[in-house]
């Protein structure tokens, strides 16, 4: 009789135990996908009240008057990646012109430690939550890791601008580039250097980033659209990694000896890509985005054949002045879309302030 009891009521807290557990994935699950369905919802490449940055300047006139001392926190993907540097000098650049006119303001933009450190970025964001900084301008790894801290700064009353990556639905303001045109440029450029013809393949960086979904989708609908003799015949994530763009470019040299081009959903994997092309000693287009330094090098040298540049150096000089119109009780646009050019052989010797027509923000530019 106790042997019976004792495995009944064994049986009773193994199947409790099941459901709690049950009951927690789903509720994880359920998380997940409403960050990812509320992501959905708000897409600035779509906004139908979204303005590019001149426009924003022209309706919004002089900078509102911001008083007292301004200490904005700036946090990006990792450093590692030149793009995100380069952002960083923008970034720093727009404050030191605003500081050149008077203003009493800093910044202090950190990084996560690797492109995948979605707890670290969510780290950085908490520590500047509790020390009050006075906006936050993110750049977040996927669409939810910096959610918990967007919704701590603004029930702490401090302003959020989501730049660049990483949709957080739940922030008031977005900077940056349409990346669906990212891979819309790409795709045109290659098919009419193909003749609209050909096989080609996409490299995708990492899924759960808002930019390699927008970027891959653009360039796949603009082909279906527009080149329907040009064939899709791969398409995988390396993760934003070199090294795994390079070993599927390899793979894909091997399976497919007709291959026309490659399309990169950044520099860094279209350069990786490059080295695979390089050895193989075929004629394979690669394209690439982001338009770091050594993508232009490249290019001036005869290897990589094109990249997307959304000019990051002055994307974050208009984060800093957008961000500083919120503080300043503007009623900012939601999305604030950035410059960007396709940059080729035939225009990679110009200067980027002649691509984009930059007249400066509105601390140089009165």
């Amino acid at each position: 009789m106790c042997k019976k009891l004792i495995s009944i009521i064994t049986l009773t807290l193994l199947v409790g135990t099941f459901m709690v557990g049950c009951t927690s994935s789903d509720q994880g699950k359920s998380a997940d996908t409403g960050t990812q369905q509320a992501a959905q919802e708000f897409n600035p490449d779509t906004d139908p009240e979204a303005v590019n940055y001149k426009d924003m300047k022209t309706s919004l006139g002089a900078m509102p008057k911001v008083s007292g001392t301004i200490k904005l926190g700036a946090v990006s993907k990792s450093f590692e990646n030149e793009y995100w540097r380069t952002l960083k000098e923008g970034m720093e650049k727009g404050v030191k012109d605003f500081k050149d006119a008077g203003m009493d303001i800093s910044i202090d933009v950190k990084a996560a430690q690797g492109e995948g450190d979605e707890q670290g970025q969510l780290s950085i964001v908490s520590d500047m939550i509790n020390k009050k900084y006075s906006a936050l301008l993110l750049s977040p790894i996927s669409d939810g890791n910096l959610v918990p801290g967007v919704e701590s700064a603004l029930k702490a009353n401090i302003p959020v601008v989501n730049v660049n990556d990483g949709i957080i639905a739940t922030t008031p303001n977005y900077v940056g580039p349409r990346a669906i045109e990212n891979g819309e440029l790409a795709a045109e450029w290659i098919s009419n250097k193909l003749g609209g013809k050909g096989k080609v393949a996409i490299v995708v960086g990492m899924p759960k980033a808002f930019a390699a979904r927008q970027r891959t989708e653009g360039f796949e609908t603009w082909m279906k659209k527009n080149a329907s003799g040009i064939e899709i015949v791969e398409k995988q994530n390396a993760d934003w990694d070199r090294s795994k763009s390079k070993e599927l470019a390899e793979i894909w040299i091997k399976q497919h000896d007709d291959l026309k081009a490659i399309f990169c959903n950044n520099d860094t994997m279209a350069l990786g890509v490059q080295e695979a092309v390089n050895a193989s000693g075929k004629d394979i287009l690669v394209v690439g985005v982001d338009g770091i330094g050594e993508a232009y090098d490249s290019i001036k040298k005869g290897e990589l054949d094109a990249t997307i540049d959304s000019f990051p150096l002055y994307k974050g000089q208009i984060a800093v002045e957008a961000t500083l119109r919120v503080l300043g009780g503007q009623k900012v646009p939601r999305v604030i879309w950035t410059p960007q050019a396709l940059i080729d052989s035939t225009n990679v010797n110009t200067s980027a302030e002649k691509i984009i027509g930059w007249e400066g923000t509105a601390a140089t530019n009165k």
